[in-house]
């Protein structure tokens, strides 16, 4: 046992002591700087204020991180914020996301494994005749086992570079999961509110269904006694009719609604009938919606810091590409043992070994290298003109937002007025039908007067809501504090 480890020293001493002069120099050369630029990450350029006037409720003060993060708790609204946290634990698009950023961490980890030696192991029986003609004319058998070890030195930086890549992809995977949580938050409350005002509206078409087929009834019962001509009694028939029809619609664009909802949770169509069947008021706007600065808005936008990432890991192909115009270096070494007799494969008089430094140069491959470098170039330009694009277009998105936000509640309020007016005259008309005094066609018309109006109220009640929503997605609001508690987020 003695004599077998004072072999193996011998061995082991045989190998390195020739290598490590050779691996002192590849790590000195691997701390050279990386070829290619060197990325400066780019701010978006953004004006001091909004351009769009804040009204109704709206300031520029700045935004509290802890609102934007819950800002659906401005509605105050139980069942919604309850719906928003089951998104949160099982919606579908948020866990291929979270697989997503698993697929990055993993190739990231396979570009970092550039950076160390690589070793293999190999055995083999070689069975062979060499040819009477040539050397000897004898049949053998060679067994042979060993280690081969490999290391490229990164000298010029493309190991490092690619693993910069990576890591910037990995990022940009990060933030389009984040980006996908505030777009589903988003969804998620806006179905949640088109199904609180379908079912005012389907509440406001059933009332007046039922007023109508009292005054139908009341007609035809005059008609009957000679008190008036068949003309009104048809008239209150159709217009029973026109409330009935729209009904169906309504209530299909209900279904549908609940059915996205059941899906934004990751449920099956129908989970969510029965918890939502008893009809609700709309979510009620905050008094004041605080929306900060332009500047505070991009740097937190998920697709603009997305689309920066993006921007970094071009660049950093960039030196990739340009680390194939110079010279590879590496270093290579075998140990092992080789013998034509399987007795004597492990005596130390079958001990084989190698070492050395290789080294590897594209010289001429038609211009190909410098192609590519012009290619990875033309993509980073690409990649920051998408950056800018992102910029300009979550400007537009924010000022349009709030531009919907205050002119829908100047609707909503037009619409209350004139449904006050509606509801009087239609009373009016009704009292001086009954007197006498106008025919049926002035109660009809104020009736489906008063119909529209309060339809569009109810809708504009909702829509007002909606547009709260869009302005608190368009300010990135929802993923910041929620990010942590997401299944499988963890770095």
């Amino acid at each position: 046992m003695r004599e077998y480890r004072e072999k193996t020293d011998m061995i082991r001493r045989s190998i390195w002591q020739p290598l490590l002069p050779v691996l002192a120099v590849g790590l000195l050369l691997a701390g050279c700087a990386a070829v290619g630029p060197n990325y400066t990450k780019v701010e978006p350029k953004a004006p001091e204020k909004w351009h769009t006037d804040l009204q109704r409720g709206l300031n520029g003060a700045l935004l509290n991180p802890e609102t934007l993060a819950h800002w659906w708790s401005t509605l105050r609204d139980p069942e919604l914020s309850s719906l928003e946290n089951r998104a949160i634990q099982g919606n579908l698009d948020l866990k291929q996301g979270l697989a997503r950023i698993r697929e990055a961490r993993a190739l990231r980890g396979i570009q970092q494994a550039d950076f160390y030696p690589t070793l293999d192991a190999a055995g083999s029986v070689v069975k062979g005749r060499r040819s009477e003609h040539g050397v000897t004319g004898i049949t053998g058998t060679l067994y042979s086992a060993g280690f081969d070890a490999g290391w490229e030195l990164d000298i010029f930086g493309g190991v490092r570079r690619s693993v910069e890549a990576a890591q910037a992809d990995l990022e940009a995977t990060e933030e389009n999961l984040h980006d996908v949580l505030v777009s589903l938050l988003a969804e998620v409350a806006r179905n949640y509110v088109d199904v609180r005002t379908l079912q005012a509206r389907l509440a406001a078409v059933r009332a007046n269904l039922k007023a109508q087929q009292d005054i139908y009834e009341l007609n035809l019962s005059r008609y009957h006694a000679g008190l008036i001509d068949e003309l009104a009694a048809e008239q209150s028939h159709y217009i029973v009719e026109s409330t009935r029809s729209q009904i169906p619609g309504l209530e299909t664009s209900l279904e549908r609604a609940k059915n996205r909802l059941a899906v934004l949770l990751g449920e099956k169509p129908g989970a969510m009938h029965k918890e939502l069947a008893e009809p609700k008021p709309i979510p009620v706007l905050p008094v004041t919606v605080a929306v900060g600065i332009p500047a505070e808005t991009l740097r937190h936008r998920p697709d603009i810091r997305r689309a920066e990432r993006n921007l970094a890991a071009q660049t950093a192909r960039i030196g990739v590409a340009t680390a194939d115009l110079y010279p590879r270096f590496a270093l290579f070494g075998t140990i092992g043992l080789e013998s034509i007799s399987s007795g004597d494969l492990w005596e130390w008089a079958s001990r084989t070994w190698s070492i050395g430094p290789s080294i590897s140069w594209k010289i001429f491959h038609a211009g190909a290298i410098r192609q590519n470098i012009k290619v990875q170039t033309a993509r980073q330009k690409q990649a920051l003109i998408q950056y800018e694009s992102a910029v300009l277009n979550a400007q537009e998105e924010v000022e349009n937002a709030l531009v919907a936000y205050a002119k829908e509640q100047r609707r909503r309020d037009s619409l209350k007025a004139a449904v006050t007016a509606a509801r009087r005259a239609y009373e009016l008309s009704w009292d001086r039908y009954q007197a006498g005094l106008v025919d049926f066609s002035n109660v009809l018309d104020a009736t489906r007067s008063l119909q529209s109006f309060q339809d569009q109220l109810a809708s504009s009640e909702g829509t007002a809501t909606l547009n709260l929503i869009s302005l608190y997605k368009a300010l990135g609001g929802g993923w910041k504090s929620l990010w942590p508690v997401v299944p499988g987020s963890g770095k």
